[in-house]
């Protein structure tokens, strides 16, 4: 199978902070029930100085399929849950970034 958009999320965080992140996104959550969600990778950077990096990788199996989660009524609830509240103070910041896959080698 080859995956083929892949959205990007990288997390910088104060120093100590990057398991709360990490645990935040590698709990179970609705996204596996998504139809197209192929699957989710939570990874933090080895070297660090005064700050860490968590990145979440997420593989679908199409663009409209990570559309279609984006603009679902479970999606959108869980932001409108958090509206108005401040992020933790830990975050530094946050990009997001999304790729199509225009090849692949390797075991599948």
């Amino acid at each position: 199978m080859v995956f083929l958009f892949i959205q990007l999320k990288t997390i910088r965080v104060e120093t100590g902070h990057a398991e709360s992140m990490i645990e935040r996104f590698a709990g179970e959550g609705i996204i596996e029930q998504q139809p197209g969600f192929i699957d989710l990778s939570v990874l933090q950077k080895k070297r660090t100085r005064g700050e860490e990096e968590v990145i979440v990788l997420i593989r679908w199996e199409s663009e409209q399929d990570w559309k279609t989660w984006e603009t679902s009524d479970v999606h959108l609830a869980g932001h409108r849950a958090r509206r108005g509240q401040p992020a933790p103070s830990f975050i530094l910041g946050s990009d997001q970034q999304y790729y199509e896959v225009l090849g692949q080698k390797g075991k599948r």
